[in-house]
């Protein structure tokens, strides 16, 4: 039996850019770094790689010959060069080399003041990838700066489709169900549903 007025078109489909970046990541990233590029839930952001066929790389011990390479350049190489060369993630090769106390000329020992400041001004309005380009930082640097900081993220914009199908929801299904069709955290839809005012068929509202 079908659900009433509930249909498959009424999830929130995934823009173009979204499905470009969702491929161009899912190899090489946690599914949570995606979410939070994206304004969608970790879970939706497997669902929708499974449904394309994403697979994530197999983990790959390090050889002996690997971290040979590794010794050699990471302390004057790039990040990223170093990562194209092994055929490995830059986060691989970042973990791998401080697991044997490795340092890159990319590395940072401290914080400056102005990069504190910079840090205020933009994380909680920009993709913190974009800020870790501007500052010359790895974007898990930046978060976990941030972090302590206790500088938080804006929340990401809701869409008017994203409004009109928790109107339609609302009244007959829970945050959870809602939460996993938009593809947002339960805690945002259920934050937003009480914005809204929404309530459920049968509740009155108090006077």
């Amino acid at each position: 039996m079908e659900e009433s007025g509930i249909k498959k078109k009424t999830w929130v489909r995934w823009s173009e850019e979204e499905l470009k970046l969702l491929k161009k990541l899912y190899r090489k990233v946690e599914a949570r770094e995606i979410a939070e590029r994206t304004g969608r839930t970790i879970k939706a952001v497997g669902q929708r790689a499974r449904e394309l066929g994403l697979k994530k790389k197999p983990f790959r011990l390090w050889s002996d010959k690997d971290i040979e390479i590794l010794k050699q350049l990471y302390p004057t190489e790039k990040v990223k060069v170093i990562a194209e060369k092994l055929g490995r993630p830059s986060d691989s090769v970042k973990a791998q080399a401080s697991t044997i106390g490795l340092k890159n000329k990319e590395w940072h020992p401290s914080w400056s003041l102005q990069e504190d400041t910079l840090l205020r001004e933009h994380y909680s309005n920009t993709n913190p990838q974009e800020v870790a380009r501007r500052l010359g930082r790895s974007a898990s640097a930046v978060k976990a700066r941030a972090c302590k900081l206790e500088i938080r993220t804006a929340a990401p914009i809701w869409s008017k489709n994203e409004i009109n199908l928790i109107k339609k929801l609302y009244p007959t299904h829970e945050a959870q169900t809602i939460a996993d069709r938009i593809g947002r955290s339960v805690q945002a839809v259920r934050l937003r549903i009480f914005k809204l005012g929404l309530k459920k068929r049968g509740q009155k509202v108090k006077s």
